[in-house]
């Protein structure tokens, strides 16, 4: 006959787990979350599997998640296919109207079909839509900066303006809105968007509570390269003073991160998406994982 005092035994630290849980859960209850999906998660099917669990988990606890993705790679590797040409200036995409074509097809064809797809594998959850929805996303052209004079970089767009409205009627529905970072432009020309930026802005517009941004790394390194200690918390301040000397790679998300927190959002979290169900042990455990940006203290900077 098993031994029922050992089989308690053997289940004790799952409830250790949910009992530390339980304080987050509160706190989080009914509240938006905006999450960047990118980086290695976006490509590897086991993580963008954990991924969607992860997600539909938050939304089953009381949260109201909000993806917003974007498609590097994927976009490269259609272009590639279709033997179109592809450059980069100032870690920007140089983006013609035949390039733009792709970006659309990619985004709003492909990657958000794909992450509808696996939400919906776990229950009638998930919208996908494009900041070109509902107006949702106004943006102008954006030009990049080359030894501080500006370069037409073609039909890369800077957000001017957010209308939540048809996200927040998905929340409200119970939905959880898949969005692709393309906007339009009162020129009427689609724009493609860094969707780190598109992440911040409508965290910011929709008051979220958290912006989580996955990427590719721990989090936000104290002296990189020499040293991977992880940095946990940062005020916006102590962050717009690390900005200049960050790697350019990491400048948009964390730059994302600061307009968030100073527009709004509760916190913004810097997590390493390679980490399987790396969302919810930051957001539900004690010690997090990644690195933590939080708005000034009264008095503190901005």
């Amino acid at each position: 006959m098993t031994n029922p005092t050992a089989r308690n035994h053997t289940a004790l630290p799952k409830a250790r787990i949910l009992i530390e849980a339980l304080p987050w859960l509160t706190r989080f209850n009914g509240k938006t979350v905006v999450i960047k999906f990118g980086g290695n998660a976006m490509v590897d099917e086991e993580l963008k599997a954990a991924f969607a669990q992860d997600v539909v988990f938050l939304r089953h606890a009381g949260l109201k998640p909000v993806v917003v993705h974007g498609g590097g790679p994927q976009i490269s590797a259609q272009l590639d296919r279709l033997g179109i040409a592809s450059s980069f200036t100032a870690g920007l995409r140089v983006t013609t109207p035949e390039t733009m074509d792709v970006v659309r097809m990619v985004l709003a064809g492909q990657v958000q079909r794909q992450l509808v797809g696996l939400l919906n594998e776990h229950g009638p959850f998930a919208v996908g839509m494009t900041g070109e929805d509902a107006h949702t996303m106004t943006a102008v052209r954006r030009h990049a900066v080359v030894d501080g004079e500006q370069v037409d970089i073609g039909l890369v767009g800077e957000i001017t303006e957010v209308d939540p409205g048809a996200i927040q009627a998905l929340l409200d529905d119970g939905r959880i809105p898949v969005v692709s970072s393309i906007a339009r432009g009162e020129d009427g020309h689609v724009y493609n968007i860094n969707a780190d930026t598109a992440a911040a802005a409508l965290a910011s517009a929709l008051d979220a509570e958290v912006l989580v941004v996955l990427t590719d790394v721990e989090g936000l390194y104290a002296d990189w390269p020499s040293s991977e200690d992880v940095i946990s918390r940062l005020t916006a301040s102590e962050l717009e003073k690390l900005l200049p000397d960050l790697s350019s790679g990491m400048v948009p998300k964390m730059e994302g991160c600061l307009y968030a927190v100073r527009h709004g959002v509760g916190s913004a979290r810097i997590i390493d998406g390679r980490v399987p169900h790396s969302m919810l042990l930051e957001v539900f455990t004690d010690d997090g994982i990644g690195t933590m940006i939080v708005p000034d203290a009264r008095g503190d900077g901005s």
